[in-house]
């Protein structure tokens, strides 16, 4: 595990919002451009998905970002590839350490199937992400992939299964990303009550852009 430190101040961004507990954001960032993920008060997953604004059916693929990392999880210098095999971002700081790219998005499914029929119903992240992309009009449900989840403790056991653990984030703890093309940035900041991946009380986060 790996931290490092961002010379960037918050004073300088070009672009600074709060995402509110358990809510939904999207923004779009231009190639150049430096996102950074701000876990606020610490332990709070942040549920995030990629794709290329000039043509959103190419996106961050999950499979292709870990066969050419050759890890399951991700730090500084890891670079998120596209469907396509491009280079859609690279990690240049982290103060958490490490990132989840398997325990995927919280769903009336999962909740169901994970936690008790009565959970169905409580918000999800997939519910976040379809009702943003209704809203925004370039995104659809089959646009729904797998995401990563920034800050969210997701270890392999040795039998090769997962297991959802507290958090290994902290209050003031960020992962910054450059852009490589121009992205459309979709964010669930998980509304998960179940497991401890929010330490059980989702709280703000926030998105900083410069360039």
């Amino acid at each position: 595990m790996t931290l490092t430190h961002s010379d960037k101040t918050a004073e300088t961004a070009s672009h600074r919002a709060t995402v509110g507990a358990g809510e939904p954001f999207m923004l779009d960032i231009k190639a150049g451009q430096t996102l950074r993920l701000h876990d606020l008060e610490g332990n709070q997953a942040v549920d995030t998905l990629f794709y290329s604004a000039s043509n959103p059916r190419e996106r961050y693929d999950v499979q292709r970002t870990l066969r050419k990392q050759n890890s399951v999880y991700l730090t500084t210098g890891s670079v998120l590839f596209s469907n396509l095999g491009k280079p859609m971002l690279t990690i240049t700081a982290d103060t958490c350490g490490r990132h989840d790219t398997l325990g995927g998005a919280c769903a009336q499914e999962s909740n169901t199937v994970r936690y008790a029929l009565n959970t169905r119903y409580m918000h999800s992240c997939r519910d976040n992400f379809l009702r943003t992309c209704l809203h925004d009009g370039r995104l659809g449900k089959a646009d729904i992939s797998a995401n990563i989840n920034f800050f969210m403790n997701v270890p392999v056991t040795p039998e090769g299964g997962l297991t959802f653990e507290d958090g290994i984030s902290g209050a003031g703890k960020y992962v910054e990303l450059v852009a490589h093309m121009d992205i459309i940035v979709l964010i669930s900041n998980c509304p998960q009550l179940n497991n401890p991946c929010n330490g059980y009380n989702p709280t703000p986060a926030e998105v900083l852009v410069w360039g």
